[in-house]
């Protein structure tokens, strides 16, 4: 099979949550007038009672599978058709007190259960936006003309992304998603995590990247489709693991955090983490923030073609983060020979990044993607240049906005974990500080979550937005992502239209974008 063939994708697989008690948006109540009828179980469509014989007690309701209110309107209503009058359906409270402003608690909903059944969810979840005020959250798309509508299913429909536009005689590798993970080191999160990542990568025939916490020997069986980065710590980077790499990224800054360098606690630096990092058990590692080889494009372009001479197939990404002038930085990377160019927006980074950084450096992802692209494309570089955008990026809808300001694809990091199932407690920087074994170096901790459950997770959560893109593009008449890419005319910013026009434009948890 050449790069150009379509590739076939993995089927959605039902992945439960690996916890007895799930969180949904509804709590269903049994009280003791229960007689263990199993009429709920036998009349529910949805799995939200279940009973697996008429001898036994039904077991307790599966709550995140429950439609809610709306589902008075149903023949099937558990609650009206309980002959004991022993159900009773109301709000869940907990919601009140999970997420945050960007990744409010529907949205960790929407995704859990997109992990889990690799569809769109059913209950009614305002997965698309968050409660930031501002972002992507203020960006909605046009309504389509309902004639310009496409009449294809999804298998018609041109999901892929080229990383090689250059025509260097390098391999022109094609993903099929316009999205790849973002990097993960060995330390920051769980190995079953990260390679969990790396199998679903292969299955989609996408990418995911080490971080810059070197190269554990688990990744070698999906080493075509893992991304080695040389950050300016140097960890673990030595020029076998740069032979193995399909793609190579140099991150120069981290849009969370720029000026700053990465760090990693003393706490998370176990035996095997110092050892893969070169360093010693227990103390804290902190990257400079700069290169110090590196200040001008000429130093740059020596590392680029430090990498192509190492290995001679390696496609050259280069990271940066988002200031003002972020678009001479992409123009600059391009003309040193980078294939693809990572911008990363201030909203990125796990619950270890400092807040003081997130919220007050960079530019926010969403004014640097159409700078940069109209940029490039000023310089004429714009269709020889893969342009990536990272930094906030949460959702499907929210990948599909990037592109439409000017990206091609867009780089995943917090929503592979939430597809694992964290709630965002932010105590990702803390050895044991994880509660779901994500972002843990602890071994009893990582074995919390299998390698496995990982990788269908994720991948059902993909194939889930995969569905959420193939929908947009009909609405307007595409057959390809790539129609979609600069495509600002079908977006619109709240904070630019009359309070009459922004009427149309619903705030969450109301406003659906697709069908």
């Amino acid at each position: 099979m050449t790069e150009k063939t379509r590739f076939k994708l993995p089927e959605a697989k039902e992945t439960p949550s690996r916890f007895r008690n799930t969180i949904g948006k509804y709590i269903i109540k049994r009280s003791s007038r229960c007689t263990s009828c199993g009429r709920c179980a036998e009349l529910c469509p949805h799995g939200v009672h279940r009973r697996f014989d008429i001898y036994s007690k039904p077991f307790r309701p599966v709550e995140h599978k429950c439609i809610g209110f709306k589902c008075r309107k149903n023949d099937y209503y558990c609650v009206d058709n309980c002959p004991e009058n022993a159900l009773t359906l109301k709000a869940n409270p907990l919601l009140e007190t999970l997420g945050d402003y960007r990744w409010t608690a529907e949205m960790l909903l929407g995704h859990f259960e997109m992990a889990e059944t690799g569809d769109l969810p059913r209950v009614d979840l305002e997965y698309n936006l968050g409660n930031s005020g501002g972002g992507f959250d203020k960006i909605r798309f046009v309504h389509p003309d309902p004639e310009e509508y496409l009449d294809i299913s999804d298998e018609e429909v041109d999901t892929r992304m080229d990383l090689n536009k250059t025509g260097d005689g390098r391999p022109e590798k094609t993903l099929s998603l316009p999205v790849y993970g973002g990097g993960m080191s060995y330390g920051s999160t769980a190995l079953s995590i990260i390679v969990g990542r790396a199998r679903a990568a292969r299955r989609l025939n996408t990418m995911t990247c080490t971080g810059e916490g070197g190269y554990p020997p688990d990744f070698l069986p999906y080493k075509e489709h893992v991304i080695t980065q040389v950050a300016t710590g140097l960890f673990g980077v030595r020029e076998e693991t740069v032979k193995y790499c399909p793609v190579m990224e140099f991150k120069y800054a981290q849009g969370a955090k720029p000026g700053l360098g990465g760090h990693l606690l003393g706490e998370k630096v176990t035996e095997a983490v110092a050892k893969m990092r070169e360093t010693v058990v227990g103390s804290s590692l902190f990257s400079p923030f700069p290169f110090h080889s590196v200040y001008s494009v000429e130093d740059h372009k020596k590392h680029l073609d430090w990498m192509k001479e190492i290995n001679t197939d390696v496609l050259c990404s280069v990271k940066v983060s988002t200031p003002t002038d972020v678009d001479m930085v992409a123009v600059g990377a391009y003309y040193a020979g980078a294939h693809i160019v990572h911008i990363d927006g201030s909203y990125g980074g796990t619950g270890a990044a400092p807040d003081i950084a997130k919220k007050n450096i960079a530019m926010p992802i969403e004014y640097a993607i159409p700078k940069v692209h109209q940029f490039l494309k000023d310089e004429g570089a714009r269709d020889k240049i893969c342009l990536i955008a990272s930094g906030g990026i949460r959702n499907g809808m929210d990948v599909a906005k990037a592109i439409a300001l000017g990206a091609d694809g867009c780089v995943i990091g917090t929503a592979d974990l939430v597809a694992c199932e964290c709630v965002r407690c932010t105590n990702c920087e803390s050895g044991r500080g994880c509660a779901r074994g994500i972002a843990t170096t602890d071994s009893e901790l990582g074995e919390m979550c299998t390698q496995e459950y990982a990788e269908q997770r994720i991948i059902n959560m993909y194939l889930a937005w995969r569905k959420q893109w193939c929908e947009i593009l009909r609405s307007f008449g595409m057959k390809s992502i790539k129609e979609l890419t600069g495509r600002t005319d079908l977006l619109v910013h709240l904070d630019y239209l009359e309070e009459e026009e922004r009427g149309k434009y619903p705030p969450a948890p109301n406003y659906k974008m697709v069908r």
